[in-house]
């Protein structure tokens, strides 16, 4: 999969792709991401600078990111990402909240994904219109930037791509009900939310308290494990 990033700030992304499950899947060539700064597409006066925003009509505070020069980045992408499956979408807090179930159906059905991020008061309405894209929201709250929305989703989709994490680590997640179709298939974590972890050691020691690893998951015996899980 193919992803490409149209952001005024490309470089915010750098730490976050080349580390860790990410890192690797770019590395081995399950996904490939690119990016497309708006600056780079219009002409720089003679004092060298590439304004990308203007003040919004009709009044307001802020300013408002410009539909030309976004519009100019994504002609670029359309020619690599031409018949081929594609999804387009555009960060806004008035958007559709991204779920996980949005993740797994985009892993599964997309080729190419553009994400069009957004800064100060938002992005001119036509680059929405003019590009028939989706507006996604993370949750009911404002962001400095849609740079962040986009590492979020961005995660959350590469990580349902075959290959880049087995299937297996996957199943007992939380809300991996949502992705389930039939009722017979909900085993543990069936209220949508994983069960509590622990690891080493056994006795932990914090402050003058101990805490201790529940009984049931030093047992050995995995049906009572099963059921805790599911009542946790």
């Amino acid at each position: 999969m193919r992803f490409h990033i149209i952001t005024i700030f490309p470089n915010i992304f750098d730490s976050y792709l080349n580390e860790s499950i990410i890192g690797r899947a770019i590395k081995n060539k399950i996904i490939s991401v690119k990016f497309y700064n708006p600056r780079d597409f219009i002409k720089a006066p003679k004092n060298n600078y590439k304004p990308v925003d203007g003040k919004p009509y009709g009044g307001g505070a802020g300013m408002v990111l410009q539909a030309e020069p976004i519009l100019k980045a994504f002609s670029k992408i359309e020619s690599k990402i031409k018949n081929k499956k594609k999804k387009i979408v555009l960060f806004s807090a008035k958007g559709k909240t991204f779920n996980q179930k949005m993740a797994y159906d985009w892993a599964q059905k997309y080729e190419e994904i553009v994400f069009i991020t957004g800064r100060y008061e938002g992005i001119d309405e036509r680059v929405r219109i003019a590009l028939k894209a989706e507006e996604i929201s993370i949750g009911p709250y404002v962001l400095t930037d849609g740079d962040i929305a986009a590492m979020v989703v961005s995660s959350a989709v590469i990580r349902l791509i075959p290959g880049v994490i087995s299937l297996e680590s996957l199943k007992e997640e939380s809300h991996w009900n949502l992705l389930l179709k039939k009722e017979k298939d909900k085993k543990v974590g069936e209220n949508g939310l994983e069960y509590p972890h622990y690891t080493r050691p056994e006795i932990l020691k914090y402050k003058g308290k101990n805490y201790r690893v529940p009984k049931v998951l030093l047992s050995g015996n995995h049906k009572k494990i099963e059921e805790w899980r599911k009542n946790q």
